[in-house]
């Protein structure tokens, strides 16, 4: 696992919180209208149904609640741009999980309905530094945060491309987030100055080793939108196809992306 050295960028708690529950809430809307015809699609998540994914959305959100109800851990073990890193190896477990949440929970509005109620009362007081002993390893509420709108915003596009015309809206605040928060991720992975990766409105990291650039037109620069950049950071699409799609716009000879992603096990 890559070392945070990268400082993380500083999210605005309330903020975040807001987003979270917002997120979560459209995602609810959402899920409640879906027929049994629509909640039986395929994802493109091999071997999981929209109910599976949906059972999912609802897991991801739930850990918050259950994991502040757990003891508090002495230390924290995991910094925020710890956390893409420390997710590949439990990818497994988390899958099993889902599919017994799934098959345990036929009705998903009674299960969305009480994982809204208790992710509301949880953060309301809890303090941003408050230790979780998340399955990636001890991290602050507050980054915990941060890292559940990853979660949201990929597995609501997930949703969206599973079914015809659903059309889940994004939160700002989720989208900008997640943006951020992986882009972050790939200038740890790559540390640097050579390349600039650019998605707008939301974040400008530089990465990559090579000659630093300090002022005019930068050599090597990568561009490309909020909602590409996180499926080509989660593995949702691959950069060859982004490229020549013209979702991502490349120039230099440091600013092929393809042997860095994706990010997210």
């Amino acid at each position: 696992m890559p070392p945070a050295k990268k400082r993380a960028r500083t999210y605005d708690p309330g903020r975040i919180r807001t987003a979270v529950l917002t997120q979560f809430r459209s995602v609810r809307e959402a899920v409640r209208a879906l027929t049994p015809e629509q909640l039986a699609l395929p994802t493109r998540l091999a071997g999981w149904t929209v109910r599976d994914l949906a059972a999912h959305v609802a897991m991801a959100v739930e850990t918050v609640s259950r994991n502040l109800e757990r003891a508090e851990p002495p230390k924290a073990e995991l910094a925020l741009l710890d956390w893409p890193f420390a997710t590949a190896a439990r990818a497994a477990s988390i899958s099993e999980d889902t599919l017994d949440l799934a098959a345990a929970h036929p009705d998903l509005n009674a299960l969305y309905a009480r994982t809204e109620e208790r992710l509301t009362e949880a953060i309301a007081t809890a303090p941003g530094g408050r230790l979780l002993a998340a399955r990636t390893g001890a991290i602050t509420l507050a980054d915990y945060l941060v890292t559940r709108t990853v979660e949201l915003v990929v597995h609501t596009d997930d949703l969206n491309a599973a079914v015809p015309g659903l059309d889940i809206p994004y939160d700002r605040q989720a989208l900008a987030a997640a943006t951020r928060l992986l882009a972050d991720a790939l200038a740890v992975k790559a540390p640097g100055g050579s390349t600039e990766v650019r998605i707008p409105p939301y974040a400008v990291v530089q990465c990559v080793e090579g000659p630093r650039h300090t002022r005019g037109t930068p050599p090597n620069v990568v561009e490309t939108d909020p909602l590409t950049w996180i499926r080509l950071a989660c593995g949702r699409s691959t950069w060859t196809d982004a490229v020549k799609e013209a979702k991502v716009s490349a120039s230099g000879e440091r600013a092929d992306l393809g042997g860095l992603l994706p990010l997210l096990g």
